[in-house]
């Protein structure tokens, strides 16, 4: 398949919403919980309900979605989010807020199953290239998921999450109109291939197995840790532009916006001109070691000029996590493609749950720590990383 197809073109829309739905709520989540009761550490705990789900559920549907196809999977995974985020907006107690994040947790595979789609598809030559534009696709959701909640929310504090909640069910209808299945199992028909792999929704043995297969295991490890650091990178700009540069909500939401624009150049753009120099394993060894520098610039100069300049310089990281997935896709067997991303895409969502856990908690104590720690887990990456260039 062409990396431009009309498969290509619904699965970036996929990512566009659920860039949407997740960036618009970033600016709007606390106001509109603090209604219900939600402090500061309870809310932590909200946020880690969707990622603790995810982490649960997506395995199961990446497995699903190699034995019953991918679009079903997509599909359904789309509604949840569109119905999740309507429970969201309707919550009328600080339970259906949990219940409506932990849904949409459930329901959150849809990005390995986009990726599955792509393996499915496209060569392994151009799958760096490919998953690259569902990167750039979510970076472009992102960029205008704040301001887009900003501005709605003009209307009412819910109305950007029906907004979002009815973007979800048009991406739906679009899929279930325009998407083709891809798993060539479930289109030849063969039962013998399909219908019959094995399949244990509840083993979770499997998160570890899968991390002792050659090469794959150890690549599934480097995305957690850049997930852990990621998150806690995050947190920690959060942290320092509120209680330590005392930046107002719009400066903040002006720094997503470059950085989401930034992530868009550098998915699309970027990894284009990389590819033609040097190599993905290459690009990966690099951002790794750049992430430690810039992680250990950020904590000793938590000034305002010198922080915020070397935050911009952090858009120059090449973006590692399109190039795993590409690198553990072509070391994965084709009938594996759905199980195996939605396992790497747990290991993702654990590094969401426990990134900013700790990052929070370092940070009550003293921020700039929250920086080199997070730059002794790239450090750490970076190493276990050099280890699948030997197998």
């Amino acid at each position: 398949m062409k990396i431009m197809s009309k498969t290509m073109l619904v699965l970036m829309l996929v990512m566009v919403v659920n860039a949407l739905s997740y960036g618009m709520i970033i600016p709007l989540l606390y106001p509109y919980a603090s209604r219900f009761g939600i402090d500061a550490g309870s809310l932590g705990l909200l946020l880690a309900s969707y990622s603790f789900f995810q982490l649960a559920a997506t395995p199961i549907i990446g497995r699903l979605s190699d034995k019953y196809g991918r679009k079903p999977l997509l599909l359904l995974c789309l509604f949840g989010t569109s119905l999740s985020l309507a429970l969201f907006a309707g919550a009328q107690n600080i339970w259906m807020l949990f219940i409506s994040r932990a849904l949409d947790g459930i329901t959150g595979g849809n990005n390995s199953v986009a990726q599955a789609m792509v393996a499915d598809t496209v060569e392994p030559k151009n799958r760096p290239k490919a998953f690259g534009l569902l990167g750039a696709a979510f970076g472009f959701g992102f960029l205008v998921g704040p301001a887009v909640g900003g501005l709605l929310s003009s209307v009412n504090l819910t109305f950007p999450f029906w907004f979002a909640s009815g973007l979800a069910l048009v991406g739906t209808v679009l899929g279930l109109l325009f998407l083709p299945e891809t798993n060539h199992l479930i289109v030849k028909k063969t039962t013998k291939n399909a219908k019959d792999l094995p399949m244990n929704l509840i083993d979770w043995r499997l998160l570890i197995n899968v991390l002792r297969l050659p090469t794959v295991g150890l690549l599934i490890i480097v995305a957690l840790l850049f997930s852990i650091g990621q998150n806690m990178f995050i947190i920690g700009i959060q942290l320092v532009t509120v209680d330590v540069l005392h930046l107002s909500t719009l400066a903040i939401g002006s720094i997503y916006a470059a950085n989401g624009l930034m992530n868009i150049l550098s998915q699309t753009i970027g990894i284009k001109f990389l590819l033609r120099y040097v190599t993905s394993s290459e690009i990966v060894s690099f951002g790794l070691l750049f992430s430690v520098v810039f992680q250990l610039l950020l904590g000793v100069f938590i000034l305002p000029v010198w922080f915020l300049v070397i935050l911009f310089s952090y858009t120059f990281v090449p973006p590692l996590f399109p190039i795993l997935s590409s690198l553990i896709s072509t070391k994965t067997k084709p009938a594996d493609q759905g199980l195996i991303l939605g396992v790497s895409q747990s290991y993702i969502s654990l590094g969401n749950i426990i990134g900013p856990i700790v990052a929070g908690y370092i940070g009550s104590y003293y921020k700039p720590l929250m920086f080199f720690t997070a730059g002794a887990v790239f450090l750490f990456a970076r190493a276990i990383y050099s280890r699948t260039q030997n197998n």
